[in-house]
């Protein structure tokens, strides 16, 4: 029986015949609807509740950054990946920080777009990898100008920033645990800790988080 039901909104509707192609072909993932724009989004999710919904950026009447921003406030539950051909960090950002858990280009592989599906599902984070480049990127050049700006964040301890570190390089848990002698388990309560004290949900916006204080040194 499918575990994870997915909603998919896109304007492109040979976009959202593939993308339903692909992820169906999971028998444990449900394409349970779609929709051309956000505000049909949120009607659905008014109507029948998904797990997942892979959004897209550039839509009319109410964009992904839009629409991911309401449904994240008032269905925080609901995981949000972004799926689009977007990749500019005046996209990205805006789109984690309202709430995305998840950014895939739509040329990323189809398995890679199924295991985000199954990732951000899970609780964690998936990035396209030039994604994850955009962010260091970012992240550099705010450490060089300075982060005057940016709101502080409550301070974190020692190990808790190894955490972070590691994470920054693109990390998963279990290669934190291996990094620092610890169990994953010890991994996931430091993240649980990071994101408590920084009010964030998931890894994407500890990340996120980090880069608008400059506070994570990439390598």
């Amino acid at each position: 029986m499918p575990e994870i039901r997915v909603l998919i909104v896109d304007d492109d509707p040979l976009v959202r015949s593939a993308l339903s192609h692909f992820v169906s072909r999971d028998a444990e993932i449900e394409v349970i609807g779609e929709a051309e724009s956000g505000l049909e989004a949120i009607a659905f999710v008014e109507q029948d509740m998904p797990d997942v919904i892979m959004m897209d950026v550039q839509m009319p009447e109410m964009n992904g950054i839009e629409a991911t921003a309401a449904i994240a406030q008032r269905w925080p539950d609901i995981r949000i990946l972004a799926v689009t051909t977007l990749e500019g960090s005046d996209t990205v950002l805006p789109m984690l920080s309202a709430g995305a858990s998840g950014y895939m280009l739509k040329d990323s592989s189809a398995a890679s777009i199924v295991a985000a599906v199954r990732e951000v599902h899970n609780g964690a984070s998936s990035l396209s990898p030039r994604i994850a480049s955009m962010l260091i990127e970012h992240v550099r050049a705010t450490e060089s100008v300075g982060s005057d700006q940016a709101e502080p964040l409550v301070p974190l301890t020692e190990r808790e920033t190894e955490v972070l570190q590691r994470l920054a390089e693109g990390m998963s848990n279990a290669e934190i645990a291996r990094a620092l002698i610890v169990s994953e388990g010890t991994v996931k309560a430091h993240l649980g800790s990071i994101m408590s004290k920084w009010h964030v949900r998931d890894r994407v916006q500890i990340i996120v988080a980090a880069a608008h204080a400059g506070l994570v040194a990439f390598r």
